[in-house]
């Protein structure tokens, strides 16, 4: 996730902004890994759009400097975790500390797409269906929704540059116009939403002349937001309600102590700096979740590679030429999928798959495939500059679901991850029924599919990344050849 650097054409570079605690933070690494690398400790944030944009991060409590106790412990100041404290300390009256290995929001949540859509997991509606039944597939519809109407009251709260509009799902090739129209059917007829099919010319007329778009399913459902801004948000409000939020503290490790409480014991989480003790412990770490951080966490995802860049601000004119009419997100049909929106500033962002490696990640083939991506889609784009580039980690589960759960029921440990690409909308709902976990609350919707089960673990993790190279491959063939 480096910015271009000065030896790459048309490069800008961008202040990051220096932490608000007296704890200088450590460079930024952005070969890290998180199957192969250590937990991080302190690092800067990731150059990217959304670091440059947001202003300075809120005030933390910096690194944790000797033992000390807590009723309740989240791991990771993601979106994940900082819903899951905002509601513990608002809802539940619990407040919570928050430990962070980095800097405030350091991994997925400042290197999203920042696209909130009504979605979980890399599954569509029509795949509940197949997996589940339609009674199931319906139920976790209206929790989903749910969760995404609670997401837009948080944007609402705290201001993150939202642009809503929906969503455009876009016919990369003609022959996935029928899927597209299938699942429009279904989104209209199954789950009552209002989806609509739009055809080129009316894809182009209305939003955006995307020259490989055969056609697009239109969702009402989506909203585009800075995420950097969201976040900060929420810390702020964190920290009006007294909790701390302890950057550079990783979790080194974790060992549970006795039996006293009712549950578990307690759990002595091992940081640089001392020891946490918790009688419960919330992780949220996502993508960025580090082998050995706990047994109950080790393989039970695969942390993939997501590429972003940016352009610098379009001129008028340069809008016009490519047909850019609104600031409505788009995603298209390649299971490697692009995704790509224009900013309130009138910068071009565009996404889509990177390295199977940290090792790699720097190649600059991968951002040549968003370049290269770009002007496929808008021709007249081809050579403005990029502003800024980066990458990122994406949690992706087996079964391409998330899991919001207690994985041993003998342990006071809970878990919210899996999201697949679909957490910045998503994580709040996470966040919010985690929190839910923590406390004992009980409700109908824990015999849903992502709650009432943990994770399996990869049954061949050390072949996964030689797996992934396979699946690139026949992926690509897929989407492009045949």
């Amino acid at each position: 996730m480096a910015t271009l650097t000065s030896a790459s054409p048309g490069a800008r570079t961008q202040a990051v902004p220096a932490a608000a605690a007296p704890h200088a933070p450590n460079p930024y690494d952005p070969r890290y890994d998180p199957l192969v690398s250590p937990a991080g400790r302190n690092q800067q944030y990731a150059p990217t759009y959304w670091v440059g944009t947001a202003g300075d991060p809120p005030p933390d409590d910096g690194p944790v400097l000797q033992d000390m106790d807590a009723d309740v412990v989240v791991i990771g100041s993601g979106f994940t975790g900082l819903v899951t404290a905002l509601n513990l300390a608002e809802e539940h009256g619990v407040i919570p500390i928050v430990l962070e290995a980095n800097q405030e929001s350091w991994g997925c949540t400042s290197r999203n797409g920042g696209q909130g859509q009504n979605a979980s997991g890399r599954l569509y509606r029509t795949q509940w269906i197949e997996r589940w039944g339609l009674e199931t597939a319906k139920r976790l519809d209206r929790e989903i929704h749910d969760g995404f109407e609670y997401w837009k009251s948080l944007v609402e709260r705290f201001p993150c540059d939202a642009q809503p509009g929906g969503h455009l799902y876009t016919a990369h090739r003609p022959k996935k116009m029928a899927f597209l129209e299938n699942l429009c059917r279904v989104m209209r007829e199954q789950f009552g939403y209002d989806t609509r099919m739009l055809s080129r010319e009316e894809l182009w007329e209305r939003y955006a002349m995307d020259r490989e778009a055969a056609g697009a399913l239109h969702e009402p459902e989506g909203v585009g937001i800075h995420p950097l801004k969201l976040a900060f948000g929420y810390l702020r409000r964190l920290r009006e309600l007294g909790v701390r939020i302890h950057t550079g503290s990783p979790v080194l490790g974790w060992e549970t102590v006795g039996g006293v409480h009712p549950v578990g014991g307690v759990h002595h989480l091992r940081t640089p700096g001392g020891i946490v003790r918790a009688r419960r412990v919330a992780v949220a770490t996502g993508g960025y979740t580090p082998q050995g951080l706990h047994p109950l966490l080790d393989n039970k995802i695969m942390p993939i590679l997501s590429n972003s860049m940016v352009t610098r601000p379009l001129t008028q004119q340069e809008r016009e030429a490519a047909g850019l009419k609104s600031t409505t997100f788009i995603t298209d049909t390649r299971t490697l999928r692009f995704y790509y929106r224009l900013l309130p500033d009138g910068s071009m962002q565009i996404g889509s798959r990177s390295a199977l490696t940290g090792a790699d990640a720097e190649n600059p083939r991968h951002l040549d495939l968003l370049k290269q991506g770009l002007a496929r889609k808008f021709p007249a784009l081809k050579d403005v500059p990029i502003a800024y580039s980066w990458w990122g980690w994406v949690d992706v589960s087996h079964d391409m679901m998330p899991r919001i759960t207690q994985p041993d029921p003998g342990q006071q440990i809970y878990y919210a991850i899996g999201y697949g690409g679909n957490g910045v909308s998503f994580s709040a709902q996470a966040g919010r029924r985690l929190a839910e976990r923590v406390v004992g609350k009980a409700g109908p919707q824990w015999d849903l599919p992502i709650y009432n089960s943990p994770l399996d673990g990869h049954l061949f993790a050390p072949f996964r990344r030689l797996g992934q190279a396979m699946f690139y491959k026949y992926y690509y063939l897929r989407d492009e050849v045949f």
